[in-house]
């Protein structure tokens, strides 16, 4: 790809400064240089980028920058490197954005001002560790690399081709994704890390097509397509601050898992996220959503239901006269997986779960208005009401499956199911393809077996065991546990 950039004339030579350390002499990367932000005032920007306004920076432009090394003022000399000349793709990377629809706004509007301020960005770095420079005269220069954003954009692509090396049918097979203007791309990331997906790879592949000012053709891979969209969030804070490992504000995953379950982290992330603004993450807020929504709301439905079928029948009931009331929530149910599933496919997370939880909020209403532990001497009106019931929270658990896998499984073994639920991705170690003395991780999964995004009937007759909790409630102490264990007090 860099070479058919460089042949285009997108790839431009140009002098610039770079950083040195005084004390060694070595070259500082620009990541490696950190100071006041000239735009916004941060004092924690970085040599390449502020990741608290988003714009584009030279390291010599930082105000008082300095070392993350060893603290010290770098020392900048003039040095040769490759740009993207963005300028000169300017005007279609703007007709790109600006034809964009049903983008988050703030990824967007983000993306747009991006426009204001296009100059050529430097995709060489002078480090002896990387991608060397693909030309004749500079691959073999020690200290001259690929910057790490120039190509790691490039691994959505070349990933696909792996894959289609791999586990396709042919190896071909990746263009059905790269080279048809019908195949759809979505890219998610941190807000950091817009600017890259919604600027520079989108640049990089302009270039490569030859669609830009300076014109070309496309290379060796044909012409590629544009993302369809680039999905991201705002920023998560927490209690009020910004997190930041060194002062204490921070939750591993590893250490949240052993004391708390996945789904009731992921389901705080969906219902209250920074989806479209910042939000803040309190353990007060987490405490309260899991006990009064997923425990007491969604894992309530289930384990009082589950325990009324199991006492009173030992399996799912046969159904006998159905009335209005029963259809009404069936209704609900399925009409809910074209509403959750736009939602889904729009990338709004919370709209989504919450018109889940809603439909579980109505499956709930409806136990309560045919109270079934008063239909004890009604046996086939108790079955009709208990078959509807297990039916609907049948439904529930697919359309919250997206969101919750954990307690998707849990509440399909609840209901007699047996197996796995949902394919989930895994971890294979593999042999590199041209090289067989190399290995390495990839995610990958058998999604054959998916289960299908509709109502299913349940079927009568399945065992239901005595439940157990979907959800653990939370107590009172945990929100003064986590913020002393937060200060280094545990």
């Amino acid at each position: 790809m860099f070479r058919t950039l460089h042949k285009n004339g997108y790839m431009i030579e140009q002098t610039t400064s770079g950083a040195i350390s005084p004390s060694t002499g070595r070259t500082l990367p620009d990541r490696y240089i950190e100071g006041t932000c000239p735009i916004c005032g941060y004092d924690g920007a970085r040599g390449d980028q502020c990741d608290s306004c988003g714009n584009q920076l030279d390291a010599h432009e930082l105000k008082n920058p300095r070392s993350r090394i060893n603290g010290e003022t770098p020392k900048f000399i003039e040095t040769e490197h490759f740009f993207l000349d963005l300028p000169a793709l300017a005007d279609s990377l703007g007709d790109w954005l600006r034809a964009r629809q049903g983008w988050r706004p703030n990824v967007l509007n983000f993306s747009l001002n991006l426009l204001e301020d296009m100059r050529p960005r430097a995709m060489t770095r002078d480090i002896d560790w990387g991608i060397p420079v693909p030309l004749e005269g500079w691959e073999d220069n020690a200290n001259k690399r690929l910057y790490v954003w120039f190509d790691a954009v490039i691994g959505y692509l070349s990933a696909s081709v792996e894959w289609a090396r791999r586990y396709g049918s042919d190896a071909d097979e990746w263009k059905q994704w790269w080279a048809d203007p019908a195949a759809q791309q979505y890219y998610f990331m941190g807000k950091d890390n817009i600017t890259f997906h919604s600027q520079i790879w989108p640049a990089e592949l302009l270039a490569y097509n030859g669609q830009g000012a300076k014109g070309g053709a496309p290379g060796k891979f044909g012409e590629l397509q544009l993302p369809t969209e680039v999905v991201s969030s705002e920023f998560l804070t927490m209690e009020g601050k910004k997190f930041a490992s060194s002062r204490g504000i921070v939750i591993y995953v590893r250490d949240f898992l052993a004391r708390y379950q996945p789904d009731a982290l992921r389901y705080f992330i969906a219902v209250a996220g920074p989806e479209n603004q910042d939000t803040d993450f309190t353990w007060e807020q987490f405490k309260r959503r899991t006990n009064d929504e997923l425990v007491a709301g969604w894992g309530n439905l289930v384990n009082r239901t589950a325990n009324l079928v199991h006492k009173n029948f030992g399996e799912i009931p046969t159904p006998g006269e159905v009335q209005d009331i029963d259809r009404d929530v069936l209704a609900r149910t399925g009409a809910a997986f074209g509403t959750v599933g736009e939602h889904i496919e729009r990338h709004r997370q919370r709209a989504g779960i919450t018109e889940a939880m809603a439909v579980v909020a109505d499956v709930n209403k409806y136990l309560s208005d045919t109270a079934p532990w008063k239909l004890k001497e009604d046996r086939e009106r108790l079955g009709t009401v208990l078959h509807t019931a297990v039916q609907a929270i049948s439904d529930c658990r697919t359309l919250l499956a997206p969101y919750l896998p954990h307690s998707a499984q849990t509440v399909h073994e609840v209901l007699g199911g047996t197996g796995t639920a949902e394919a989930a991705p895994r971890i294979d170690e593999v042999t590199d393809l041209d090289d067989a003395s190399l290995t390495y991780p990839v995610i990958t999964g058998d999604y054959t077996g998916a289960h299908a995004w509709a109502s299913v009937p349940v079927v009568p007759g399945t065992p239901i065991a005595a439940p157990k909790p979907v959800f653990t409630k939370l107590d009172d102490s945990i929100v003064a546990e986590e913020l002393e264990r937060a200060q280094g007090g545990a």
